[in-house]
């Protein structure tokens, strides 16, 4: 009886996890839309409504063949690209594991990037689960001039060259340094990386216009290649005019997440911010921030800690990190930004060359394999896929890679063992206390899940923090709200159609994801937990009508960071317990 119960009040949705054939009675049922996934499709079936007795039978759906998709902490970042620019493609990656799709807007037209996103959006709605989407702006690029020989010079070791504004084609003494802002800010002593760090400098004079540098590492210049200033703070933007265009059209398509690159100080983050109120439309929601730390300058004193504290996340951008600072630092600064990340309740991405063997093979090395497994030991919130998602001959098996590679080290009970060593001491507020308490009451009880409601996301932040045992189930009034949050570790978001948490949403349409409403508060608190059930089944995270969800809330309903309540309810409703149903 008790089987029977659970799935008639839960099957809003109509995602059943008995074995596909079982025949359950129902009664005093209106019609249901049942959803059935079948090789990664999904296939809307209506079963008709009662006789007129009362009394129907009815075959519940068999499980989806996604439910492992949610039951990852660690999330994957997949950047899009010639390789991955088909509805098609997006949907692998997506069942494959991907939460967020990145584009980089270094590359491509701004109306290439409009189609990807309305791609994505397709596949969200396809599978009714937020995805989010970064648009990583390019932030300014420093180059030096051309040469006379289109091969460039190669430089010996020891010789003297000169970097100067004279606009004329450079030789094997000489080239242009186009950005005046590179020689103030240089010294004597200052190093200069050309090409990646392939060629080194070091300055031993400067004049007017002009550094005079001695060549540490020798080798060729070619036109137009990078200079990284690893000793020296410049005086420059990180937002170039490209930079200001692109973000304001990222904010008029609706990406969820802005990526900065070039952040060299906290005024960087204050900078962007000013601009993004400035371009917000009123009304519109405001799109999360994330830093990318990539300089020296961001270690300094406490710029880190104040970087972190005035964004919404963080990516270890380990490209430029690794030039611009020694490769034997890298792991260390690694470790150093995901603990400032997780003490501050912020999303941390590690990022750059993760399996970068898989653009051309289908497999990684084991030294890649390994450096993805430090990043999710460390505990990094997501880790990301750049060339191999984007221009890989493997888009597909990249990310199913990385999803395995997951899966292997979340299943190791050293890693729940490494993970709490860096636990961090909650803040004396309410909110932590109640997430604190539902961390160890879901222990305790072997929950199968913890669900936040959550306005603006801060709650469901903040019990990601404490790195629970069981998934975060977030429930939000907001589609932007749930798509920022599918960042976080081990956070899987939903949305209900109406009401802040769906408080008079109707079983056959509570996940529209297009026009939710947020309705006034009402008493039925009944309503707002079965519909947590009901989202814990559809995401295969309950499988019986006795697992246990650990449900935490705030009264009154739709104040922001409020979190008060908790309760402890069985997958079969809140009016079951122990086996036992109250019927009204």
């Amino acid at each position: 009886m008790i089987s029977a119960l659970f799935l008639a009040i839960l099957s809003g949705t109509a995602f059943g996890f008995v074995p596909s054939g079982l025949t359950i009675e129902r009664s005093r049922l209106s019609p249901l839309e049942a959803t059935v996934v079948t090789n990664g499709a999904v296939e809307s079936k209506t079963t008709p409504p009662p006789s007129s007795s009362g009394v129907s039978f009815t075959t519940v759906a068999a499980a989806p063949k996604v439910a492992q998709r949610w039951r990852k902490s660690t999330k994957q970042v997949a950047t899009l690209g010639p390789a991955s620019s088909t509805f098609e493609m997006i949907e692998k990656l997506f069942l494959a594991g991907a939460d967020m799709f990145r584009l980089n807007f270094s590359h491509g037209s701004q109306e290439q990037k409009k189609e990807l996103l309305i791609l994505i959006r397709q596949v969200e709605q396809k599978y009714s689960h937020p995805i989010a989407i970064l648009g990583d702006l390019q932030g300014p690029k420093l180059r030096v001039g051309e040469f006379s020989n289109p091969n460039g010079e190669v430089l010996e070791k020891g010789q003297l060259f000169r970097l100067d504004l004279d606009s004329s084609k450079g030789d094997k003494n000489r080239v242009q340094l186009p950005h005046p802002e590179i020689i103030s800010a240089s010294e004597v002593g200052h190093t200069l990386l050309v090409d990646d760090g392939k060629v080194k400098l070091v300055v031993s004079g400067k004049g007017e216009g002009h550094l005079n540098c001695t060549v540490e590492v020798a080798g060729r210049i070619k036109d137009r290649k990078g200079v990284n200033t690893p000793d020296s703070v410049l005086e420059i933007s990180p937002l170039t005019p490209k930079d200001r265009s692109d973000l304001k059209y990222q904010i008029e398509i609706g990406v969820d997440w802005i990526a900065l690159s070039f952040v060299q100080t906290p005024a960087d983050i204050d900078e962007i911010n000013d601009l993004i109120d400035e371009m917000l439309p009123e009304n519109q929601y405001r799109p999360a921030l994330m830093a990318k730390i990539e300089k020296p300058s961001c270690f300094y004193d406490d710029n880190l800690q104040q970087i972190v504290a005035k964004c919404d996340g963080i990516m270890v951008a380990r490209g430029d990190l690794g030039v611009e600072c020694p490769p034997e630092d890298v792991p260390l600064l690694q470790k150093t930004i995901i603990n400032e990340c997780r003490n501050q309740g912020k999303p941390v991405v590690v990022a750059t060359q993760m399996l970068e063997s898989m653009i051309e093979n289908p497999t990684p090395t084991r030294a890649e394999a390994s450096d993805v497994s430090t990043a999710i030991y460390d505990g990094a919130d997501a880790i990301m896929l750049s060339a191999e998602s984007a221009a890989g001959k493997y888009p597909e098996e990249s990310v199913t890679m990385q999803q395995r590679i997951i899966n292997r080290v979340e299943s190791d009970p050293h890693y729940r063992t490494i993970l709490h060593t860096s636990d961090f001491f909650p803040n004396k507020t309410p909110a932590d206390a109640i997430i604190t308490a539902a961390r160890q009451i879901a222990k305790t009880v072997e929950a199968k899940s913890i669900v936040c409601f959550s306005l603006r996301g801060t709650t469901v932040l903040r019990a990601s923090k404490t790195r629970p045992s069981v998934p975060i189930l977030a429930l939000c009034p907001f589609k932007e709200t749930a798509r920022q949050l599918a960042l976080a570790w081990g956070v899987y978001p939903d949305l209900p159609q109406a009401g802040s948490y769906g408080y008079s949403v109707t079983e056959e349409n509570m996940f529209d994801y297009e026009e939710p409403m947020v309705e006034a508060a009402s008493d039925d608190f009944d309503l707002v937990l079965r519909n947590a059930c009901r989202a814990a089944l559809k995401k295969g995270l309950v499988s019986d009508p006795d697992d246990l969800l650990v449900v935490t809330a705030g009264l009154p309903f739709g104040t922001p960071g409020a979190a008060n309540i908790i309760r402890i309810v069985p997958a079969a409703g809140p009016t079951c317990w122990d086996g036992v149903c109250r019927v009204e």
